[in-house]
């Protein structure tokens, strides 16, 4: 997708940014401080896509994204599998027995605790994992790292005092991209699929278990079902879902049916072709 705009969060080198060049290697794009800045430019027409991470296989959901998500007016256009590979960074010259302090964004931190408490490092939480490589070059203190990529090293001239400094082999981070158009790909035999949706239960008793019981009934295989709860309220739940399946095929919009009789403001963010790095992530398991 050639002269496309990307916007994703984070400075260059971040996880985000390798994802982006992956995916868009032609395109142009927009480092943001935030989540919320990169999805707001593809809403104000100032970008064509997001590129935002949503979940990790080691340290588990990006919380603040499945906030974001049912606020936003984006669909789900895709995912993308991104391998991360995490590293110890440090000033040039620094070794390990110099090391005190050591930040990141807190998903890269919580993704190598096992090593931080090997140390015992004192972590500090930061924007983001080459945002905190690119400040030991401003700090210029040899007691402190920062845990980032290969790429964020040699962006900003740093140590690799570790190179593989992740607790998890096969460490890798989902991302969606999302756009402002919907675009539903027409349906392939050949091709599988997967439908996000969210939603919330209506208050009756047993509502979350008759919401989803036509998902069984109706032989729908649900990948992902996420919850939590709304602002402003400690009963109110969402679920956001994740069907394997596409939104045509009569078994899910039968069980569609029965789900909007127990639930509330059904949501679908999008429909996109299932990513075959799903595959080698099961077959490793």
């Amino acid at each position: 997708m050639k002269n496309k705009v990307i916007s994703y969060q984070g400075i260059q080198g971040a996880y985000s940014h390798l994802a982006y060049k992956h995916v868009f290697p032609s395109s142009l794009a927009i480092a943001c401080e935030t989540f919320q800045d990169a999805m707001e430019l593809v809403e104000n027409g100032k970008a064509d896509f997001a590129m935002i991470p949503i979940e990790n296989s080691s340290a588990g959901r990006v919380e603040e994204i499945y906030r974001l998500i049912p606020k936003m007016k984006l669909h789900i256009l895709d995912e993308h599998f991104e391998p991360v590979n995490h590293c110890l960074l440090a000033l040039k010259g620094s070794t390990i027995k110099d090391i005190k302090n050591v930040s990141s964004h807190p998903q890269a931190l919580a993704q190598c605790s096992k090593k931080l408490n090997n140390y015992h490092f004192h972590t500090i939480a930061k924007f983001d994992t080459a945002g905190a490589a690119q400040e030991l070059v401003e700090q210029n203190d040899k007691t402190h790292a920062a845990v980032a990529s290969a790429l964020a090293a040699e962006l900003y001239d740093l140590e690799i005092l570790d190179d593989d400094f992740g607790d998890f082999k096969g460490n890798t981070t989902r991302f969606l991209i999302l756009s402002k158009e919907t675009s539903i790909p027409k349906k392939d035999k050949n091709t599988s699929y997967i439908t996000s949706l969210v939603f919330n239960v209506r208050n009756i008793p047993s509502a979350l278990y008759k919401a989803l019981g036509g998902f069984a009934t109706n032989g729908i295989n649900l990948i992902k079902l996420e919850s939590y709860s709304m602002a402003g309220s400690m009963k109110a739940s969402q679920f956001h879902v994740d069907i394997d399946a596409h939104i045509e095929e009569k078994n899910l919009q039968l069980a569609l049916e029965e789900l909007h009789f127990f639930a509330n403001e059904v949501k679908v963010l999008g429909v996109y072709k299932r990513n075959s790095y799903r595959d080698v992530m099961k077959d490793l398991s």
